[in-house]
């Protein structure tokens, strides 16, 4: 969808830009499909903070989407396009013939009125529709791909974001990745036919520290600002650099910015068949 800019009425508002909601059809969500969505602010069971910067930000309910699928060759009529607080794609409401409802992420183009399917065999490969990967033809962008077969959707699941499927090699189906990694997985893991939906939030400018905080994130203090006791980089006089360090750290003490974190010979390196960084060379 497009980026809307207003008038530089304050500071704030002249570096900040908001998505447009056209394709939304339905505001408030179906009450049989969401929960109550407890926020932690980034602690775990134990109380202690696991993902720093997270707190606070706009009560929001969750959508209950379901990135399986597995109501098998019923078709199911998109009702609404709906907006969801917890993604940055647009959510479709359906229902399938049997009268069942559900939410599904919503591909770009879908639209009230289309019929969807999903099947564990080869079906039309029409937009919106999910199959197994091996029914898919090659060279198509599919999204919500699964990594094993019957847990759901796992990859290409954000805005505007899809995989390439390149081509069956026996038990295996190469797709490209988002991020430009080249992997193998197993042709029976479904997929869905198309790209996301929303494909323009990567382009909003969200302007001022006020909008973060109503996303739930609060701010970020460099390393070289604090005080030594607070992190590695901290102390000296004014905005002095890290010091005697052979490279930058986290707070915890850990290297940073650029070392490879993946743990080396793990079990699934097998099935990357190129990776992002070869990709980026």
């Amino acid at each position: 969808m497009p980026i809307k800019i207003y008038k530089p009425t304050s500071p704030g508002r002249r570096h900040s830009s908001v998505g447009v909601f056209d394709d939304i059809t339905k505001t408030e969500p179906e009450k049989s499909l969401v929960t109550i969505l407890k926020k932690n602010s980034g602690r775990n069971n134990q109380g202690k903070i696991t993902v720093r910067h997270q707190g606070g930000g706009a009560k929001r309910l969750y959508r209950l989407v379901d990135f399986k699928q597995h109501i098998f060759d019923i078709p199911a009529k998109v009702e609404a396009i709906e907006y969801d607080p917890n993604r940055g794609a647009r959510i479709a409401l359906i229902t399938y013939q049997n009268g069942v409802k559900s939410y599904v992420l919503a591909s770009h183009g879908l639209a009230v009125g289309d019929t969807i399917i999903s099947s564990n065999k080869a079906i039309e490969a029409k937009n919106g529709n999910r199959m197994p990967l091996e029914h898919i033809p090659a060279g198509l962008f599919i999204y919500n791909v699964e990594l094993t077969p019957g847990k759901g959707g796992q990859l290409a699941r954000g805005a505007g974001l899809s995989a390439q499927l390149i081509g069956l090699e026996g038990n295996y189906v190469q797709i490209r990745l988002p991020s430009g990694e080249t992997r193998a997985i197993i042709k029976e893991c479904l997929a869905s036919v198309g790209i996301l939906s929303n494909p323009d939030r990567r382009l909003i400018r969200w302007g001022k520290a006020g909008r973060m905080r109503h996303r739930g994130i609060k701010p970020r203090v460099k390393g070289k600002n604090m005080n030594p006791v607070d992190h590695p980089h901290g102390g000296g006089e004014g905005h002095s650099p890290i010091g005697q360090k052979r490279g930058p750290q986290t707070v915890y003490g850990k290297p940073a910015y650029g070392v490879k974190t993946r743990k080396p010979d793990r079990w699934s390196d097998k099935f990357i068949v190129q990776s992002r960084r070869a990709k980026l060379k």
